[in-house]
């Protein structure tokens, strides 16, 4: 599998914000301080997250497009974390202010990006350095689309995992191999699709289902279709532990149910 090309990534960045936008347009006041999926979060919490990261994966490219460097969040993962519990409280038309102007501002960044021709070789627009992930531009789009998509999710406005298309899906996959404990090795079994091996471990394990289940299950989210199994020398087995969330910052670990 590899990760989405810019021209493949640029409409689903859009489409995804899209949605949020969206479904954010539809909360009332009460709506907002609803519980989302997420544990100790409610919708409030959700919106100020996705605004934020929406406003510092722009300034990343702003940043990168002058050949700057510059942290994720202001004061790192403990000012990210403050922001959204000021945030999260506020009334629905602010949430959907602050969250539209973030979205605009991020996917200008993401327009403004010259094609991909030699970019790659001169280290320039989708493939300027920034600081997330020690990465590049791209990095910043993919983890923008999956903060988008995953988060929709959490909203509990109908686009549950099993929304999220095959490319997506198959995304997530490899992204998140990175959850796979030392031990093991997942056999990824997607009812109709070639099966996908990640991790190392001599501790075999297959994880059948649908795959929108199988990407739900490793995003930490609850699968919506009810197909996951896990088996083992051909017997069932119960779902292998998972490791945290990759975290997008060196010294600061991030639970896997917040993305």
């Amino acid at each position: 599998m590899t990760a989405p090309a810019p021209d493949e990534l640029l409409p689903a960045l859009h489409k995804a914000a899209e949605n949020v936008a969206a479904d954010a347009a539809r909360f009332s006041d009460e709506d907002a301080k609803a519980p989302s999926a997420l544990p100790g979060w409610n919708r409030g919490h959700v919106l100020a997250h996705l605004t934020g990261i929406s406003n510092a994966m722009a300034r990343q490219l702003e940043y990168a497009a002058r050949g700057e460097a510059v942290e994720l969040y202001d004061g790192g993962m403990e000012g990210r974390n403050k922001a959204i519990d000021m945030a999260a409280g506020h009334d629905a038309a602010t949430h959907l202010a602050d969250l539209t102007a973030a979205l605009d501002r991020a996917l200008k960044a993401f327009d403004a990006l010259p094609g991909v021709k030699d970019s790659a070789a001169n280290r320039t627009g989708w493939y300027a350095p920034i600081t997330f992930r020690g990465g590049v531009v791209l990095d910043g789009g993919l983890a923008l689309w999956r903060e988008l998509v995953i988060h929709a999710s959490d909203l509990l406005t109908g686009r549950g995992p099993e929304t999220w298309s095959r490319p997506f899906c198959e995304h997530l996959f490899d992204f998140l191999a990175a959850r796979v404990q030392p031990d093991d090795k997942l056999v990824l079994q997607p009812l109709g699709l070639q099966p996908v091996s990640i991790g190392s471990g001599n501790r075999s394990t297959v994880i059948s289902g649908m795959i929108t289940d199988i990407a739900a299950w490793l995003a930490g989210r609850e699968p919506t279709l009810g197909s996951l199994r896990a088996s083992a020398a051909a017997d069932g087995v119960n779902l292998p532990e998972l490791l945290p969330w990759p975290s997008g910052t060196p010294a600061a670990g991030r639970s896997g149910s917040k993305a």
